[in-house]
């Protein structure tokens, strides 16, 4: 397993004012990504002039955790499993979400913090 990003990941309800503050800090939308899971968010990634990655997803309720992209997914999934975390039991969270480009699984601590865990999905040439 090999991390290739690990940020911050703000889920909110009103994500227009987290891009306004972020976007006053310095940071610049880098890209937008739609129709993710059943509820077809939006997530927006951004990125300040130092390197430093906030991604900002709308979404029903209010949660932080940390964005962690890696190149194996499911060997991701079981290390962190074998750690004592488990998937979110929120119904669509539990499943793998699947946005064509990437892959993902919400994974929550035995103490509560979580992690968005994802996997880029690399095109066939």
């Amino acid at each position: 397993m090999k991390i290739t990003s690990f940020n911050p990941l703000i889920v909110t309800k009103d994500p227009e004012s987290a891009i306004k503050l972020f976007e006053e800090l310095g940071f610049a939308v880098r890209h937008t990504k739609e129709g993710i899971s059943i509820n077809n968010n939006t997530n927006v990634r951004m990125r300040d002039p130092n390197g430093f990655h906030v991604d900002i997803t709308e979404g029903e309720n209010e949660w932080t955790m940390i964005r962690m992209n890696v190149d194996d997914l499911d060997e991701t999934v079981e290390f962190l499993e074998n750690h004592g975390f488990h998937k979110a039991r929120h119904a669509a969270a539990n499943n793998t979400v699947d946005t064509g480009s990437s892959k993902i699984n919400i994974m929550v601590s035995e103490t509560g913090y979580i992690l968005a865990v994802s996997q880029h999905i690399k095109e066939k040439s």
